[in-house]
Protein backbone atom coordinates (compact mmCIF):
# COMPACT_ATOMS: atom_id res chain seq x y z
CA UNK A 1 0.00 0.00 0.00
CA UNK A 2 0.82 3.28 -1.02
CA UNK A 3 0.30 6.86 0.62
CA UNK A 4 0.09 9.92 -1.01
CA UNK A 5 1.18 13.60 -0.48
CA UNK A 6 -0.94 16.64 -1.11
CA UNK A 7 1.13 20.49 -0.95
CA UNK A 8 -0.49 23.33 -0.48
CA UNK A 9 0.97 26.95 -0.50
CA UNK A 10 -0.63 28.92 2.13
CA UNK A 11 2.02 31.30 2.24
CA UNK A 12 1.31 35.35 2.49
CA UNK A 13 -2.31 33.79 3.86
CA UNK A 14 -3.72 35.47 6.88
CA UNK A 15 -5.10 33.68 9.87
CA UNK A 16 -7.47 32.09 9.25
CA UNK A 17 -7.35 30.70 5.64
CA UNK A 18 -4.19 28.41 6.43
CA UNK A 19 -6.06 26.18 8.74
CA UNK A 20 -9.14 25.98 6.25
CA UNK A 21 -6.16 25.18 3.34
CA UNK A 22 -5.44 22.40 5.35
CA UNK A 23 -9.11 21.35 6.38
CA UNK A 24 -9.91 21.39 2.62
CA UNK A 25 -6.47 18.85 1.54
CA UNK A 26 -7.39 16.74 4.43
CA UNK A 27 -10.91 16.12 3.28
CA UNK A 28 -9.71 15.16 -0.04
CA UNK A 29 -7.07 12.17 1.10
CA UNK A 30 -7.53 9.00 2.81
CA UNK A 31 -6.25 7.88 6.25
CA UNK A 32 -2.56 7.84 6.27
CA UNK A 33 -2.51 10.03 3.30
CA UNK A 34 -0.40 13.33 4.00
CA UNK A 35 -0.28 17.10 3.30
CA UNK A 36 2.48 18.97 3.02
CA UNK A 37 1.39 22.80 3.80
CA UNK A 38 3.92 25.84 3.38
CA UNK A 39 2.62 29.28 5.57
CA UNK A 40 3.84 31.98 6.80
CA UNK A 41 1.51 33.08 9.41
CA UNK A 42 2.93 32.85 13.14
CA UNK A 43 -0.35 31.82 14.41
CA UNK A 44 -0.47 28.79 12.37
CA UNK A 45 1.45 27.36 14.81
CA UNK A 46 -0.82 27.39 17.31
CA UNK A 47 -3.85 26.71 15.50
CA UNK A 48 -2.78 23.37 13.52
CA UNK A 49 -0.95 21.97 16.92
CA UNK A 50 -4.10 22.29 18.65
CA UNK A 51 -6.22 20.88 15.39
CA UNK A 52 -4.27 17.88 14.45
CA UNK A 53 -4.10 16.64 18.57
CA UNK A 54 -7.98 17.37 18.70
CA UNK A 55 -8.41 15.81 15.12
CA UNK A 56 -6.21 12.88 15.75
CA UNK A 57 -4.03 13.61 13.18
CA UNK A 58 0.05 13.50 13.34
CA UNK A 59 1.82 16.80 12.56
CA UNK A 60 5.21 17.68 12.13
CA UNK A 61 7.08 21.72 11.76
CA UNK A 62 10.02 22.65 10.20
CA UNK A 63 10.70 26.54 10.43
CA UNK A 64 12.51 27.77 7.49
CA UNK A 65 13.68 30.87 7.44
CA UNK A 66 10.07 32.89 7.75
CA UNK A 67 8.18 29.77 6.46
CA UNK A 68 6.60 27.47 8.76
CA UNK A 69 6.80 23.65 6.57
CA UNK A 70 3.80 21.29 8.06
CA UNK A 71 3.69 17.77 7.46
CA UNK A 72 0.25 16.69 8.64
CA UNK A 73 -0.45 12.89 8.12
CA UNK A 74 -4.61 12.28 8.48
CA UNK A 75 -5.08 10.24 11.57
Amino acid sequence: MSSSQVAVDARNMPCPMPLLKLKQALNQIDKGDSVFLMATDPSSKRDFFSFAKMASHSIELQEQNDEFHYHVTKG
